[in-house]
């Protein structure tokens, strides 16, 4: 008879209604995923849209409108807003910044890192492959530069989402709350993120539907970063149990 008790909680609690907490993570989950499905489609229609068109009316319209900002200073601000995606920059910069997450034994950041700036960057290159969009040129808008790759999507902008966007998640989750430590690496974070986009056009790197393009892209791809290294630090992939216990006990 015992037996028979036993076999019968396990049906039981298959056959219990879900919690709240549950039925509120369900809900958040399929509402995260119906948003992540409309940003893929966007930027599916705007990639197949690029690709046919060299611009837009409204991509003339918005980079004269930036380019025509006249203040003191504006093309070396700029000009540095753009310097981290300069060239081999983005990689040394990745670079430390995974090298400091191993020296505060921080694996799962260091791979998380990696995973979202280093592989949103090559998906960028795919990306820009297969839309062969030509670059603004000088019968349209100034450009203050020449650039070899394709524009569509932006390169910085890309970059940038993926590499702040996830120090920005990680200073949220990891230092202490109401903390002016937190406060301020946040703002650190977000500050380039909204201002490599106006940069990209007032430089005449790219039209405003590239950098559109790359804000899509990079946040669906960060997205999809952030949820691996979630799952990364629940079953501490790349820690010990004794590390994760460390971790959630400590400072973060």
């Amino acid at each position: 008879m015992g037996e028979e008790v036993s076999k019968q909680g396990p049906e039981k609690d298959e056959l219990a209604p879900a919690s709240p907490k549950r039925r509120r993570e369900a809900r958040r989950l399929l509402r995260a995923q119906y948003v992540y499905a409309a940003g893929l489609a966007a930027f599916a229609v705007l990639a197949v849209l690029a690709k046919a068109n060299a611009y837009f009316a409204w991509d003339l319209s918005v980079a004269n409108a930036v380019q025509s900002i006249r203040l003191p200073g504006m093309l070396r601000l700029m000009e540095f807003v753009s310097l981290a995606a300069n060239g081999v920059n983005s990689w040394a910069l990745v670079g430390a910044t995974v090298l400091a997450f191993f020296v505060f034994r921080r694996r799962s950041e260091a791979f998380g890192l990696l995973l979202s700036a280093g592989g949103g960057s090559a998906l960028n290159r795919v990306f820009k492959h297969l839309v062969a969009r030509p670059r603004p040129s000088l019968d349209y808008v100034r450009v203050s530069g020449e650039w070899a790759n394709e524009s569509f999507p932006s390169g910085h902008v890309t970059f940038y989402v993926c590499f702040f966007g996830f120090l920005f998640f990680v200073a949220y989750a990891l230092l202490p709350r109401a903390s002016n430590v937190r406060r301020v690496a946040c703002a650190l974070a977000a500050l380039p993120v909204l201002l490599v986009g106006l940069s990209r056009v007032y430089l005449g790197a790219h039209w405003p539907s590239d950098a559109l393009g790359a804000y899509l892209f990079g946040g669906l791809w960060l997205a999809f970063s952030l949820d691996l290294y979630r799952r990364w630090k629940r079953r501490a992939t790349f820690h010990t149990e004794e590390e994760v216990k460390e971790e959630v006990t400590g400072d973060g």
